[in-house]
């Protein structure tokens, strides 16, 4: 990445102090250099899993690029000196890829959520960018896949040929997803946006601006869905304080 080659670690995981804006120009490196990537957009949640789970550590580093999608993620990056680090919010870099990718001929590929979410995705997509190329969309169904299942959509998205697959299984489920098939898939680029899927379709809210900017969008979403996510909210968010605490104590002690 041009600008966030710079990296910065969040209780051992490695950050890239990015922006949209740079990381759609090393998306557009990675496709025309066909390079087989993938890329976790990663809230508060991915933090928190990574710790005491070091295979999913492994993944997360593992991408070419791990970028802030959650607002404390770049408060900590400015902290540590990176004052131009932004927040790479999932739909912001889909709807940012997609409006340069008309001019340059990406294809997209979508692959996640719903049947009706694809389609209405599709649907919102091509009224905002009539030129834009998907190459194929497949909503996978709510179980494990038998390994023939599994088999046959590797070969129709490589039949498709996307430059970009979008996979929206939410985290962790998509960092594994794009872990495993990464080498079985020719797509140059995999991107992992959560519910972006569902915020562009239409098909669930999105907070107001102000709310993402001050770092509240998780109040938002957890009004919206209590049932589904106060686990990862309510316990999830007071755990990653209390890690970041545990950690600077930690640090501090090693300084003495």
């Amino acid at each position: 990445m041009s600008n966030s080659s710079r990296k910065f670690e969040i209780l051992n995981v490695r950050i890239d102090a990015t922006d949209i804006l740079s990381v759609c120009a090393s998306l557009e490196h990675w496709i025309r250099t066909s390079a087989k990537v993938y890329v976790c957009i990663a809230p508060v949640s991915t933090l928190v899993e990574c710790q005491g789970n070091k295979k999913y550590l492994d993944i997360v580093n593992n991408a070419a690029a791990v970028t802030p999608d959650g607002m404390p993620l770049v408060w900590v990056g400015k902290w540590k000196g990176f004052k131009n680090i932004r927040r790479t919010y999932g739909p912001d870099l889909m709807i940012a890829v997609c409006a340069e990718g008309q001019d340059k001929g990406y294809k997209h590929y979508f692959y996640g959520a719903t049947p009706e979410t694809c389609r209405l995705l599709e649907v919102n997509l091509k009224k905002r960018f009539p030129r834009m190329s998907i190459a194929g969309k497949f909503s996978p169904p709510f179980r494990d896949l038998s390994e023939e299942e599994d088999n046959q959509i590797v070969e129709s998205i490589n039949r498709a040929n996307p430059d970009i697959l979008w996979v929206g299984l939410g985290s962790p489920k998509q960092d594994y997803w794009m872990y495993y098939h990464r080498d079985r898939l020719n797509v140059p680029v995999m991107v992992g946006v959560g519910a972006a899927f569902d915020f562009l379709a239409g098909t669930k809210p999105q907070a107001p601006r102000w709310m993402q900017r001050s770092g509240l969008e998780w109040l938002f979403r957890f009004c919206c869905e209590p049932k589904r996510l106060w686990r990862r909210y309510l316990i999830g968010n007071s755990k990653f304080i209390f890690y970041l605490l545990k950690d600077c104590f930690r640090k501090n002690k090693e300084r003495q």
